[in-house]
């Protein structure tokens, strides 16, 4: 078949037309779109009595002038609504360390509260003065490289938090020593779970990803690849790993086929082979 040159540029025009809308949806709706996200998550060496403990997770606010504080407010009020075990959030509240929206993301998140508390790290984009300080003054656990062990159900679960820039085998060794099994590790990073499956941490929760922020048909999350998985879980020997695709964006206000999320994750032990 002969393609004629009005028929070629009349295509172009109305794929552009097509791209064009499809970042304008991005920019102004589907940005805002939080949405609530439920999963279940097995735990190599889970005890019984721990199977069903929820987990609620933020990431990735970057709080900003282009997120406002009000996708935030919503995340946290869908994260409340759940009323999760034990809150964990992972990282990036502002965006390249902006000190001047910090109090308010923190001022946002302040609603948050869990039975066995709120654990924080801390991601590429925060600085390790200003947003630790806020974060514990909103009664929050700050994990910089430290863990905290929590007792629950008559069990204990260990929950380890590292830097952003914390990656040697031998530091999470040091962090794990001596901790109770389970142990978590909150790593904002989820190339981290290259470390973990090695010392046999059994569960990474990790954001960093956006879940790819924009992703296209046929083509998916560009901008994650070079990660074990964009969003959601994978299992790398004896670990699993959770993803969350976060709330705000950065680099471009746009998100596409890639809603903003809050989650909250049910353990589930791992069920012994029939």
């Amino acid at each position: 078949m002969v393609i004629t040159r009005r028929a070629f540029l009349r295509t172009g025009v109305a794929g552009g037309l097509g791209l064009a809308g499809a970042a304008t949806y991005g920019f102004v709706y589907e940005r805002h779109r939080v949405s609530l996200t439920r999963a279940n998550v097995t735990v190599t060496g889970l005890p019984a009595a721990l199977d069903g403990v929820r987990i609620g997770i933020l990431t990735d606010l970057h709080h900003s002038a282009f997120v406002p504080q009000q996708d935030i407010l919503d995340a946290a009020q869908l994260l409340m609504a759940e009323r999760p075990d034990v809150i964990a959030l992972l990282g990036d509240y502002v965006t390249w360390s902006d000190r001047r929206y910090v109090d308010s993301c923190t001022e946002a998140l302040a609603t948050l509260s869990a039975p066995l508390g709120v654990l924080a790290i801390l991601g590429n984009h925060d600085d390790e003065h200003a947003v630790p300080r806020a974060l514990a003054a909103r009664g929050f656990d700050v994990l910089l490289d430290q863990r905290t062990d929590l007792r629950v159900r008559g069990e204990s679960i260990a929950m380890a938090g590292i830097r952003f820039w914390t990656k040697r085998r031998s530091d999470l060794q040091r962090l794990l020593a001596g901790a109770p099994h389970p142990a978590i590790l909150l790593a904002h990073d989820p190339r981290r779970l290259a470390e973990a499956a090695d010392l046999g941490v059994p569960l990474v929760l990790s954001g960093h990803t956006h879940g790819g922020q924009i992703v296209l048909p046929l083509v998916g999350a560009v901008a994650a690849r070079k990660y074990p998985v964009a969003h959601g879980t994978t299992r790398l020997e004896h670990t699993t790993l959770f993803v969350s695709r976060g709330v705000g964006t950065v680099f471009v206000p746009v998100r596409l086929n890639c809603p903003p999320e809050a989650a909250v994750l049910t353990l589930r032990a791992m069920m012994p082979p029939v």
